[in-house]
């Protein structure tokens, strides 16, 4: 029996009248891996059927288990809003929700967060205050102190993390000549120079390492009364090992984007205060680096999408986080170098 085909699905699933809920409208957003579609108290999200080096969601039985790691994981930090998984049915060619059938394929059903209060809105806005960065701050560290720590060997940390420096450098050189080659060359000798010279100190936070959220952005944190951190990185247990100020630098380095740089520093330090290991503002500064390295080349991925017509915005984007992330570097090589 042949399953109907994504534009079928997402067609389907744009119809306000194929709801249980008989919603007024439906909005539908295209993202890189997936479909949501915006009700009026509700977005289902369906996966793309997609291969990527670190995601395979190609067969339905994948999405399935990516669909139950999404609620699984998403409940950790958003436990009201991931509400349960739906699976969208085919009966003699017509598609249901939930309905009699073979199922074509399965969705996220979460509650829909206000847009009005998601901290990228807030700090476009300027209207993130002290008092939301401390509630985040405290509502992350009880997250971290409560997870498991995975107790990573200090010599396979160090490996990890120089590996993602030359990973993030030889991925961001398949793009070139649209994405120039000497700022991410340059990037990388100042992240492996700072390493280098950090052994011992990256050696010793691989016994901090936790099973994190992994892409811990502004646009996925609500600060209404009840704090809610959505999306997390479902697909790769390994890319959700981190150093939780690891995991935070890429928070802090999207309010810094945002225009709000002290901000960026004030929730990196409140959050280095309450962590059960502390460190210096160099490492503070590297992992800043990092996350700008990584995202950068997530940017630089879109220009493989065809979904996305325009290319220069994204190469504007990767060639201003690649600066980003070496301000950071040099920053960090500085205060390291320091007596």
């Amino acid at each position: 029996m042949q399953l109907p085909t994504t534009q079928a699905k997402v067609e389907f699933l744009s119809e306000p009248k194929n709801y249980p809920e008989a919603p007024h409208a439906v909005r539908p957003i295209e993202t890189h891996f997936a479909w949501v579609f915006l009700t009026d108290h509700h977005a289902y999200k369906l996966k793309k059927p997609i291969l990527y080096s670190a995601i395979d969601y190609r067969t339905l039985e994948a999405r399935e288990r990516g669909c139950s790691e999404e609620l699984r994981l998403n409940r950790r930090l958003a436990p009201n809003i991931y509400l349960s998984m739906m699976a969208l049915t085919s009966r003699r060619g017509a598609l249901s929700l939930g309905g009699p059938g073979t199922v074509a394929d399965w969705l996220i059903k979460m509650r829909r967060l206000p847009a009005a209060r998601m901290m990228d809105r807030i700090l476009a806005a300027g209207g993130c205050t002290d008092a939301d960065i401390e509630r985040l701050v405290q509502y992350l560290a009880d997250f971290y102190a409560r997870a498991i720590p995975v107790h990573m060997e200090g010599s396979e940390y160090l490996a990890r993390v120089r590996a993602q420096v030359l990973a993030n450098r030889d991925d961001m050189l398949r793009f070139t000549p649209r994405i120039s080659v000497a700022p991410v060359n340059r990037l990388a000798e100042l992240q492996l120079a700072y390493i280098s010279g950090a052994q011992a100190l990256l050696i010793g936070r691989g016994a901090l390492v936790v099973e994190g959220h992994g892409d811990l952005r502004a646009e996925h944190v609500c600060l209404d009364a009840h704090i809610s951190v959505i999306d997390c990185l479902e697909f790769s247990r390994d890319l959700r090992l981190l150093d939780p100020l690891d995991d935070l630098a890429l928070l802090a380095l999207e309010i810094e984007r945002l225009g709000q740089p002290q901000l960026a520093q004030s929730l990196l330090q409140r959050f280095n205060d309450a962590c059960r290991a502390a460190a210096g503002p160099d490492l503070l500064h590297f992992y800043l680096s990092l996350r700008a390295a990584t995202r950068a080349k997530v940017a630089a991925w879109h220009l493989e999408d065809h979904q996305f017509k325009e290319a220069q915005p994204w190469i504007d984007r990767a060639h201003s986080l690649l600066e980003n992330g070496e301000r950071h570097a040099q920053l960090a090589l500085a205060i390291r170098g320091s007596p």
